[in-house]
């Protein structure tokens, strides 16, 4: 294929991730807020179409709980964890201690804790703080870690695991 400057121009992405793209098939993810007690569950994406009522309804179980807000998170967050249940081989739902963060949360967190990332990604929808009943914590970030999907942190003494839509990365 050739650019507009009239160069050669390669696609560099790797097999897999075309493999992926297959736009039939259902996918579900089930979430437990730790904090509210309520959990969210349903199909989010069905033969290549995203399923804006279940988003909305994710959004909703994955909100700022402080402040009670919601945001519409990233897609690219829920794909990513969709794979990262598939390569665990598990059917239980995430417990998630955080989702969407509202600026005025995330300033009042990061002005009490260091680990806190002033810009982070939970502001913008792209990020989740997670475990798996019955999932090694450590086995849940090295599956993260192999997707390459984004950022992964590991907070072993909290319990959970840190997945962001940003840049790869991992702390």
């Amino acid at each position: 294929m050739l650019g507009l400057s009239g160069v050669a121009m390669f696609s560099v992405i790797p097999s897999k991730v075309q493999a992926s793209r297959s736009t039939t098939g259902v996918r579900s993810l089930g979430f437990n807020n730790l904090h509210t007690g309520e959990r969210g569950f349903g199909s989010y994406w069905i033969d290549g179409n995203y399923q804006e009522k279940t988003l909305s309804e994710f959004s909703h179980t994955l909100r700022d709980h402080r402040r009670n807000e919601s945001a519409p998170m990233d897609k690219r967050l829920y794909d990513l964890l969709f794979k990262l249940k598939l390569s665990l081989n598990v059917e239980e739902d995430f417990n998630v201690i955080s989702g969407y963060r509202s600026p005025q949360t995330n300033a009042m967190l990061a002005s009490k804790n260091n680990g806190v990332a002033k810009k982070s990604y939970h502001m913008k929808g792209m990020a989740m703080d997670i475990a798996l009943p019955n999932v090694n914590l450590s086995d849940l970030r090295d599956a993260a870690i192999e997707l390459k999907l984004g950022g992964v942190g590991y907070y072993p003494r909290s319990g959970f695991i840190h997945v962001d839509t940003g840049p790869v990365r991992t702390w």
